[in-house]
């Protein structure tokens, strides 16, 4: 996600930051003590959101915030103030959230997820407008349709979908299915719990106009996405250009990490899923090591180190991307970020491997400590 940030203070701006930088999956691309100036740069930077301050000398926050979504009307606002008297009207221009200072690291959390929801839920809409269903699996489990979000009479419903989804394509032995989705049932009970989520699946589809049918072929299932869209295809699209490119240019990459809002299925429980959970994080970093070296090429530093920044967030653990990173912030002359950087991969390390970090890192921390 992309922000900017609108305070008079600077400290104020110096501490949203650092915050927004420790919870992940945000890049500050624009930060301005004046707000005139920030409306000047709004188009050319292309923020996602903007967390802004109330009172300000020149022009009230409000003020600024209604010219902001004169000129990008999809952008979401966050207000950041010491006064609560001012919610009201902050509700009435839409923002997404009002963040009363001082707010702690987990409440802008909460914020930060809310910016991402409202965003991925208007990309999403952008998809129905053209296909009419979209299916989400970053992130957790989903399906978007004209009318919202699809309902589920029962959990094993929506994971026999997403279970077929996950075969995309294939037809699915009705065994495999009852041996993934209901291992520990009699097959008898086994054989009624599929027909009646396939049942189940049928109706739902058609009660609110999905475009997805489960057909029955041979001894399996298979269900028809043909008028489907989905986070997962249009991820692995981004992912085969950039493999096939060796480059990734800004909108691709934006699009890569707005899709990538968490792992896939994630918090689903679906024992089935780890192996494709894990591929697609495998893709994911591959991808953002492309964009790395596409970006230093370049000579955008800026989201070089993003870039990087998102592969530690998903493996936090990763030395050889950790030292680039912090000799990128080295380089760059940022110094605390790098040490910071040093400092989270040093931690990640012990606590994730169980093991003292390599001598070739050590080495790197010791020449700028």
């Amino acid at each position: 996600m992309r922000v900017i940030l609108i305070d008079d203070e600077e400290n104020a701006l110096d501490i949203l930051e650092i915050l927004l930088h420790e919870i992940g999956n945000v890049t500050v691309v624009g930060r301005f003590t004046n707000p005139v100036q920030a409306l000047e740069a709004l188009e050319a930077l292309q923020a996602d959101a903007v967390f802004l301050d109330i009172q300000m000398p020149g022009m009230m926050g409000m003020e600024a915030a209604r010219r902001i979504k004169t000129i990008l009307p999809h952008t979401e606002i966050v207000f950041t103030t010491a006064y609560s008297e001012y919610a009201v009207e902050a509700f009435e221009i839409q923002s997404v959230d009002y963040l009363l200072k001082p707010f702690t690291k987990e409440r802008l959390r909460n914020t930060v997820s809310r910016c991402m929801k409202a965003i991925s839920g208007k990309i999403h809409r952008k998809s129905e407008d053209k296909a009419g269903t979209f299916v989400q699996c970053f992130g957790g489990f989903q399906i978007q349709t004209a009318n919202g979000v699809l309902p589920w009479k029962t959990n094993k419903e929506k994971e026999l979908c997403a279970f077929l989804i996950h075969h995309v394509g294939h037809q699915v032995d009705a065994a495999m299915i009852i041996n993934s989705i209901w291992p520990e049932s009699e097959l008898d009970k086994a054989r009624t719990y599929l027909y009646t989520c396939i049942s189940y699946l049928r109706k739902s589809f058609q009660a609110n106009n999905v475009n997805l049918k489960v057909n029955k072929v041979g001894k399996g299932y298979v269900i028809d996405t043909s008028s489907m869209e989905s986070d997962v295809a249009e991820f692995l699209s981004i992912v085969e250009k950039a493999a096939s490119n060796e480059a990734l240019d800004e909108k691709q990459y934006e699009r890569l990490n707005v899709l990538h809002i968490g792992e896939y299925l994630q918090g689903c429980d679906f024992d089935w899923a780890m192996w494709k959970r894990e591929e697609l994080k495998s893709k994911y970093i591959q991808t953002l090591r492309i964009a790395y070296n596409y970006f230093m090429k370049c000579g955008n530093a800026l989201l070089a180190a993003d870039s990087l920044r998102h592969v530690l967030e998903v493996s936090p653990d990763s030395e050889k991307d950790g030292r680039d990173l912090i000799q990128l912030y080295i380089h760059t002359d940022k110094r605390n970020e790098a040490l910071k950087i040093f400092r989270q991969l040093d931690h990640a390390v012990r606590v994730n491997l169980g093991v003292d970090l390599e001598e070739e890192t050590v080495r790197l921390y010791k020449s700028f400590a």
